[in-house]
């Protein structure tokens, strides 16, 4: 069984098509999925998904691009909601140095605060790096969010990044992009890391793997993700759902 540990099925493009959503991951293996929230609409929608779903848990945070949006009201309402049991981690959390919309001494704070919450509450962060590496890592040491740790999620950088991530009590997390014929970098980590620290996502309704790139993506893909990982590490399907799943449930205290 698959353990999908990041999805946004609380995203627009879902809304017509949800159930048959749900039902082919559920034909494709999927066990376990994690929905993330990452502001006011999506983390309301998330908690309407946990509650009607059973093998649905939720992880809430808020997103760097939209850091500067971000109140310490909207924190508190997010420690208020972490007390629901099927709330499993906070995140997706980090610096996003791609778009322009959040200054980036905003984002390093809301991402500071995010990590003290999350030690405060003792659950697990799911961390979203896009070229912001050096910053991540050193807010990363200086927060000591290893006494949480958590998950390097869609990781795109470096073995070696991925190998130090491991050391700070992070799992890396592939998607799509490792299954892409020019993603030289996944596939290195995925043979690199060990597969006691990777996990499996899908990141719906975005980075859809081969052969579906640049169309919607969907939970029940996250298995051509685990074939392409299999492969890579020259194991069974079923040894690299075993661990990742394993993994992923012993993370979230599933």
């Amino acid at each position: 069984m698959l353990f999908d540990t990041h999805v946004h099925l609380n995203d627009e493009q879902f809304n017509e098509d949800l159930e048959e959503v749900i039902n082919r991951a559920a034909d494709a293996g999927v066990s376990d999925m994690i929905v993330v929230g990452f502001d006011r609409p999506t983390i309301t929608k998330a908690m309407e998904l946990i509650e009607a779903y059973d093998h649905i848990y939720g992880c809430i945070g808020w997103h760097p691009v939209d850091a500067i949006d971000c109140t310490d009201e909207d924190l508190q309402w997010i420690e208020e909601l972490s007390k629901h049991p099927k709330v499993v981690a906070i995140g997706e959390m980090g610096l996003d140095y791609h778009w322009d919309k959040s200054p980036k001494d905003i984002q390093k704070e809301i991402f500071r605060k995010q990590i003290r919450l999350a030690k405060k509450l003792k659950l697990p962060i799911v961390i979203h790096n896009r070229e912001a590496t050096d910053d991540i890592m050193t807010i990363l040491k200086e927060e000591h969010a290893e006494e949480v740790g958590g998950i390097m999620h869609c990781f795109s950088g470096s073995p070696e990044i991925a190998k130090e991530c491991v050391k700070m009590n992070f799992y890396i997390s592939l998607g799509g992009p490792v299954t892409f014929k020019n993603a030289k970098k996944p596939k290195e980590v995925a043979k690199e890391v060990p597969l006691e620290k990777l996990l499996i996502e899908t990141d719906c309704p975005y980075l859809a793997p081969h052969p579906f790139r640049g169309k919607r993506n969907e939970p029940a893909y996250v298995r051509l993700v685990a074939e392409e990982i299999a492969a890579i590490k020259e194991i069974t399907l079923e040894e690299l759902a075993e661990a990742t799943t394993r993994n992923a449930k012993a993370l979230f205290k599933i």
